[in-house]
């Protein structure tokens, strides 16, 4: 994992996404060890954070549809990054 790699990975403290439909977390979790495939059509974020206590956190969140082609995004936002002044 990357953020393993660049020394950030005790900072990664959560899970890396979920289904999105009627409530706005469900299954699947999108986490490491959870083999489930998915299903064309479902809906799921992917959302990597890292939170390094005292200093900073940062979280990107992506929308994905699982198609029969494989994921497409639905998020179109920038990938730039936006530093915003304390």
């Amino acid at each position: 994992m990357a953020l393993t790699a660049g020394g950030y990975g005790d900072y990664f403290i959560h899970r890396t996404g979920h289904g999105i439909g009627l409530e706005t977390h469900e299954l699947p979790n999108i986490v490491a060890g959870n083999d489930e495939p998915l299903e064309p059509g479902t809906t799921f974020t992917v959302e990597p954070g890292v939170y390094v206590p005292g200093l900073t956190g940062v979280r990107i969140e992506d929308n994905l549809v699982t198609t029969s082609a494989g994921a497409r995004s639905l998020t179109s936002f920038a990938r730039e990054l936006i530093v915003i002044p304390a």
